[in-house]
């Protein structure tokens, strides 16, 4: 993707990105350059190579991992795990039930799913119409929110999905590649959210100023950094948040959360694995 525009300051460049919600839409356009891949993880292994299994989760857990780039498994108590923005490049290491997928690189999907994965959701238009999932798997609810990607100075209407996952009585929800800000009627859709995969890079999505104001719009009790390409990166959103959130380094890959174990106000967890 090449960006054909530099704006001269935050507030030009949060006007236009705002003003993408509201352009006409285009055909779809071709999958981008694999340039915005960061650092691959593989998933968690024990010495001898081989996937790590975790313990069961409790009625009311639910375990996110972080696998790398935009990849994410949602593991739910009965054993359904989901996959976010699941490609060819970066994989988690056993079979998901539900993978999702967005359309900005071919970093974020692939056209060539397993055909052992049970429900596979492009998130991103179809001849001319918008996606729209609302998928029930056992204890996991799947469903999604469309919004617009930009790509050369031109705009892909729906061309990106937030997935939002409810599982053990927690919402949450991955932002994909966004590229705007939230509309109302976004937020309407979205609901209450718990929890926040938020792409940190501050170029090939979102600038800084854009992401944390989505999540000052969401205003979730978790953000969870991706999408970051480079720990500089990552760095540079974690600077800005100094201060204004706690911010956890897990030392892990994985997380086990609960409603009940919920922080009372919003934190920053960064996630192993990248």
């Amino acid at each position: 993707m090449v960006r054909s525009l530099v704006l001269r300051s935050a507030v030009a460049r949060r006007l236009v990105l705002s003003l993408l919600t509201l352009l006409a839409p285009l055909p779809a356009l071709a999958a981008g350059s694999d340039a915005c891949l960061g650092p691959i993880a593989r998933g968690p292994s024990a010495p001898d190579g081989t996937a790590i299994r975790y313990a069961a989760l409790g009625r009311e857990e639910v375990r996110i991992t972080f696998v790398g780039h935009a990849t994410f498994t949602i593991e739910s108590p009965q054993g359904v795990v989901a996959a976010t923005d699941y490609n060819d490049y970066v994989r988690p290491p056993a079979l998901p039930d539900i993978a999702t997928m967005n359309h900005a690189h071919s970093t974020h999907f692939t056209y060539r799913p397993d055909t052992a994965i049970r429900h596979v959701l492009r998130g991103w238009s179809h001849e001319g119409k918008p996606p729209v999932f609302d998928l029930q798997e056992r204890d996991m609810r799947v469903r999604n929110v469309p919004t617009n990607i930009r790509d050369g100075g031109a705009t892909e209407y729906s061309g990106n999905s937030i997935f939002v996952f409810e599982v053990a009585g927690l919402c949450i929800a991955h932002l994909g590649h966004l590229h705007h800000l939230l509309t109302p009627e976004h937020l309407k859709a979205l609901g209450k959210i718990d929890i926040v995969m938020a792409a940190v890079d501050g170029s090939w999505t979102l600038d800084l100023d854009g992401i944390e104001e989505v999540i000052r719009q969401l205003d979730p009790k978790i953000v969870i950094p991706m999408h970051f390409i480079t720990s500089t990166s990552l760095e540079r959103f974690l600077s800005r948040m100094r201060g204004k959130h706690p911010i956890e380094q897990k030392g892990a890959s994985s997380i086990v959360v609960s409603r009940a174990n919920l922080p009372d106000r919003l934190a920053i967890m960064v996630l192993e694995g990248h």
